[in-house]
């Protein structure tokens, strides 16, 4: 299993008039933290594609448990709990700064070769660097 952890702070813009985090803004949360996992490895979403790889979202869960609010400062653990291969599936947990869970998720993308736009295994070298988290 690899996990990771991103902090963010919650901007006006992404609040509702009642200074809630609007629901629609946890997607955004959960792109910055797998990027950013991904970032961690070694190789960038940016060098998927330049290998001819991209990774759409093929399934999106989320669910609030409690308001995240204007100018909190949370944190997004991130877990990659199955080894990928074709597909990719992360899940997160977010938290305010007293470690309140306030939302749960996952995101499923799949690998997919731009040229023939169809879906394919992850690059051997992404394979590579995700197997130490994943050995028996």
């Amino acid at each position: 299993m690899f996990i990771h952890e991103t902090t963010i702070r919650t901007r006006y813009a992404e609040t509702d008039q009642m200074g809630y985090v609007y629901y629609g803004n946890y997607a955004s949360y959960y792109e910055v933290a797998r990027t950013e996992m991904l970032r961690s490895t070694g190789i960038s979403y940016r060098e998927l594609e330049e290998m001819g790889v991209m990774l759409p979202v093929t399934d999106l869960t989320c669910k609030y448990i409690q308001a995240a609010r204007y100018d909190d400062l949370i944190t997004v653990r991130t877990y990659i709990k199955e080894k990928p291969n074709v597909r990719i599936k992360f899940e997160y947990e977010v938290f305010n700064e007293n470690g309140v869970l306030l939302n749960t998720g996952s995101t499923q993308l799949v690998f997919v070769d731009m040229a023939k736009k169809r879906p394919c295994k992850a690059p051997q070298i992404f394979q590579d660097k995700m197997a130490v988290y994943f050995s028996p």
